[in-house]
């Protein structure tokens, strides 16, 4: 079987999807794009233009006007979907792009008013959860440099995370932190692509501890495995080393784990499970690469269990901390379904769903048109800009209701919509690469709550030209 360049499977593993370009037909079936973002002859689902008409009655009806996507000033108009999020615990907002400045800035917007209003207290983005714990300690304690932490922490295909408006975000919380030293925030990475070495450390460290008769197993079968590189070369290199020496460090990141979890978890019993989901976290990294990307049932596999894995994240944070929390990935991981299923079996949405029932509530975002940073075909990122979307896509429709920005609760929208919802149909849909897609998605039966943007702009990369 073909083996896929290391460069294109960590786009797979980490891009959701989208990361498509270059890929055989048998791992990854895309539709041809048009200019417009639609595919030819895509017709699944098409209204006549009378019934069209009454689908953007129902939705005129249900919508509920965004001011503005900037995280400042008066939040009132997010009162709203304060209703549709209700008592949820973990609230997913998507991203129809990996990289668009109105998508960032949205977010940050959204989670002050949330901390502000409504309690919550983690902003939890698909970073890895080592990052999450670099990032968390300048959030809580003013520990290191945000700049410096984000330049050596996102890279590769995590480098969309490298930009100012996520920047910004982290300085908020910091500095609510200091005003609010009682009740403060937090950042949690939920993702499982890299594992720094201070958890390596964090755990060989809890063992000494607790138990030194068990420090040098854990140096037997730690070794060569803590980083020594930077986190996209490391990446890199864990992906161009052989299938059967991947699969013999998960094995061993796997004893390690059930080594620790057999001990008693003694008096702390918090350091003993924050000691395990490190362990966790190390033997989740390796079995995210001890799969054979080479096989295309092989590579679905990798992509359920990524998922599955941010899933359980986020629920053992929730857990643990007891905090409420807005997670940020694209729409394909908040989603309750995939529009790949032969490539993407499973999404962390669905796995949160089935965790948390109506705990969890989640927001797709769309876009008509504008602008998004991705990489091509030679992964050079470039900045790639849309017009409006195309005839028989969502967004056309979606692109029609009175407001230019608004959001929906898809749960509770009326006659015909609610039926055109449930319908599969062209969807714009961009993470690490382009082109790629649209994918068919029946809006209703992927999201609650939906937030429709007429125009977009690509984000500010940091520590690129």
């Amino acid at each position: 079987m073909q083996r896929y360049p290391s460069a294109l499977v960590l786009a797979l593993l980490l891009g959701l999807g989208t990361a498509t370009a270059g890929v055989p037909p048998t791992a990854a079936a895309v539709p041809t794009p048009t200019s417009s973002g639609a595919s030819p002859g895509a017709s699944a689902g098409a209204s006549s233009g009378a019934s069209t008409d009454r689908i953007v009655e129902a939705l005129n009806r249900s919508a509920h006007p965004l001011r503005t996507v900037e995280p400042r000033g008066d939040t009132g108009e997010l009162r709203p979907l304060d209703r549709m999020i209700g008592d949820a615990r973990v609230v997913g907002i998507g991203e129809a792009t990996h990289s668009s400045h109105d998508f960032f800035a949205l977010k940050s917007r959204i989670f002050r008013h949330l901390v502000e209003k409504k309690g919550f207290r983690t902003f939890a983005l698909e970073a890895s959860w080592s990052t999450g714990l670099r990032l968390n300690d300048y959030v809580l304690h003013g520990k290191g440099d945000p700049r410096r932490i984000m330049s050596d922490e996102f890279q590769g295909d995590y480098r969309w995370w490298n930009n100012t408006d996520y920047l910004r975000l982290i300085e908020w919380m910091r500095a609510y932190n200091v005003r609010h030293p009682h009740g403060p925030v937090q950042f949690m990475g939920d993702d499982i692509g890299w594992t720094g070495p201070e958890v390596y450390d964090a755990v060989t460290g809890y063992v000494a501890r607790t138990h030194p008769e068990l420090s040098a197993r854990f140096d037997e079968l730690y070794r060569g495995l803590r980083p020594t590189v930077a986190t996209g070369t490391y990446m890199k290199r864990y992906l161009d080393t052989p299938y059967a020496a991947r699969k013999e460090r998960a094995d061993r990141t796997g004893r390690a784990l059930r080594l620790l979890m057999r001990r008693p978890p003694g008096a702390d019993r918090v350091a003993f499970d924050r000691a395990v989901q490190n362990a966790r976290a190390i033997d989740r990294t390796a079995r995210q690469y001890a799969f054979a990307f080479d096989d295309p049932a092989q590579l679905a596999a990798s992509m359920r269990y990524r998922d599955r894995a941010m899933a359980a994240n986020v629920v053992w944070w929730q857990q643990h901390t007891g905090t409420k929390m807005l997670l940020s990935a694209h729409n394909g991981h908040v989603a309750y379904q995939t529009p790949q299923p032969a490539q993407y079996p499973r999404t962390q949405g669905a796995f949160l769903r089935d965790s948390l029932g109506p705990a969890y509530v989640n927001v797709g975002l769309t876009f008509d048109r504008g602008s998004f940073n991705a990489t091509g075909s030679d992964g050079v990122i470039r900045r790639r800009t849309l017009g409006p979307a195309g005839p028989r896509s969502n967004e056309r429709t979606l692109d029609r209701v009175r407001y230019r920005n608004y959001a929906v609760d898809l749960r509770t929208v009326g006659s015909p919509a609610r039926a055109w919802l449930a319908v599969a149909r062209p969807t714009r849909s961009f993470g690490t690469a382009y082109p790629a897609g649209p994918y068919d998605i029946a809006l209703g039966r992927s999201y609650d709550i939906l937030i429709h943007l007429h125009h977009i702009a690509a984000a500010r990369l940091r520590d690129h030209p």
